[in-house]
């Protein structure tokens, strides 16, 4: 391999499954290939769902081993969920799981205190019921959190397990509804309200810092030659895959998909209104003094526990049974909470189309069309609104991660929106990852140097909008209606 060339794993971890990536970096190179992907299976124990943490750590572990030899590691994951240690550094319990009901009702306690409009102003977080906040407030009495000396966020947890080393990654930390996204520190005044020590936490890191060397057991196992250093990335996964967002210049509305839709603008300040709160917008902080400023869309979990309850069927055969189904026949709202626990979902998709007086979706076929045609729609609402909030009008939408290898959603979000859509990459959150690495050891230069490398090096489709938005209007209206 030339000198000039240099090689990063990045383990990115999903909510169903865990790979770790290689990523080759040079002047004018970026390749990205898979050491090692892994089942990511939450498991539902007597005191409720969590995750196999052991078996993730694990995964990582078999992933770096199938990396070979590597000039840095870094770890993204998924936000809000946490591990906690004792004062021995050892961890209480598997991590709880965000769709653990647990946080049932207890944002109403959290408002009590402090009223969601003030909440909101102070740190720019969307309502969702399982922020970090509300976990921590419903562990309040928990015999763990009293046990606890650290908190440490997913990422970070493993981090500390490769290094020996703690840190709060920033962009991840924005995510616990406890930093301020305009200072891009803790908010010191809420925690304190809500009886929440920000003494749990380790010290915030930022994107490119370093993270420690891997320890000797680890370089053992593994079989890599040390010393081998973890640096610090975006450790939210939607940062990292935000970072990948091959645009040019700033008039852009990004998507990421996969289980989660997440759309929206990345900004230079965090938009705080009340408009923006009841928008159900969040500001979470990303690379250079950026705002993530999006919406969270329930994305592609409405498919998959479909397909899980359909026995796993082909989805190749599927799609193109979807597309010749009738359009926006029937369409729910993705971003409803009502679709985020597991279980039944062609049922439950069913119901709110009979509830809302459209036709009932039958074959996977016609339940597919209906997922795709409503988050289409969501993406729609979501662009429009961001735009409107912000006062940051886009020309583009970029589509990257999963939902890019879906071809007919990547076509119907370009005519819902009435925009271009660019799609690609699909290994976002991995090669974001890769470019922080690269980034702080001296290969890539500022974001745009790197998106300018994305645009040059990797595969990308452009979709052009079809047909009348008037449709997509009257399936809003209806939506709404219902």
């Amino acid at each position: 391999m030339s000198r000039d060339v240099k090689s990063y794993a990045a383990v990115d971890l999903g909510a169903s499954s865990g790979r770790v990536m290689v990523g080759r970096v040079g002047p004018d190179a970026l390749e990205l290939t898979e050491a090692h992907r892994f089942v990511n299976r939450p498991v539902r124990v007597p005191e409720g769902l969590r995750w196999d943490v052991l078996g993730l750590y694990a995964g990582v572990l078999e992933g770096l081993r199938a990396a070979g030899q590597v000039d840095s590691v870094g770890i993204d994951s998924w936000a809000v969920d946490y591990g906690l240690l004792d004062a021995d550094g050892a961890l209480l319990g598997n991590p709880v799981h965000y769709r653990d009901p647990r946080t049932e009702g207890v944002a109403e306690k959290v408002w009590a205190t402090v009223p969601a409009a003030e909440l909101y102003a102070a740190t720019g977080l969307q309502y969702a019921p399982f922020n970090t906040l509300y976990q921590l407030t419903a562990a309040r009495e928990s015999s763990q959190l009293a046990y606890a000396e650290r908190l440490l966020l997913i990422p970070d947890l493993l981090t500390y397990w490769l290094t020996g080393e703690q840190g709060t990654e920033l962009t991840n930390a924005s995510t616990t509804q406890l930093i301020d996204p305009r200072t891009r520190d803790w908010s010191y005044g809420i925690a304190s309200r809500l009886s929440i020590d920000l003494g749990l936490f380790a010290p915030l890191r930022q994107p490119g810092d370093p993270a420690g060397l891997l320890r000797g057991e680890v370089l053992e196992e593994t079989g890599l030659g040390g010393p081998v250093p973890v640096t610090a990335v975006g450790s939210h996964d939607t940062a990292s895959a935000v970072a990948a967002v091959p645009a040019d210049g700033e008039r852009f509305a990004y998507i990421c998909t996969g289980t989660w839709s997440l759309a929206g603008l990345e900004l230079d300040a965090p938009v705080l209104s009340e408009e923006s709160r009841a928008a159900n917008f969040t500001n979470e902080l990303g690379l250079d003094g950026t705002v993530r400023y999006l919406r969270n869309i329930m994305g592609l979990w409405l498919l998959q526990e479909c397909l899980r309850a359909w026995g796993d069927p082909d989805l190749s055969a599927l799609l193109p049974a979807a597309a010749e189904a009738p359009a926006l026949r029937s369409v729910v709202d993705a971003g409803d909470p009502a679709f985020l626990p597991p279980g039944r979902m062609p049922e439950r998709i069913a119901e709110a189309c009979g509830v809302s007086g459209q036709p009932v979706p039958v074959s996977p076929a016609e339940i597919t069309r209906c997922i795709l045609d409503s988050l289409a729609l969501a993406h729609r609402r979501a662009v429009r609104d961001a735009q409107a909030l912000a006062g940051h009008p886009v020309d583009v939408v970029h589509v990257v991660g999963g939902g890019t290898r879906n071809a007919l959603l990547c076509q119907l979000t370009a005519d819902a929106c009435g925009l271009p859509v660019m799609a690609g990459p699909a290994e976002a959150a991995a090669l974001g990852n890769v470019l922080v690495q690269a980034r702080a050891h001296g290969l890539v230069g500022d974001l745009a140097d790197g998106r300018r490398l994305l645009a040059r090096t990797q595969p990308l489709t452009r979709y052009e909008p079809q047909g009348d938005t008037d449709r997509w209007r009257e399936a809003e209206t209806r939506l709404a209606r219902g």
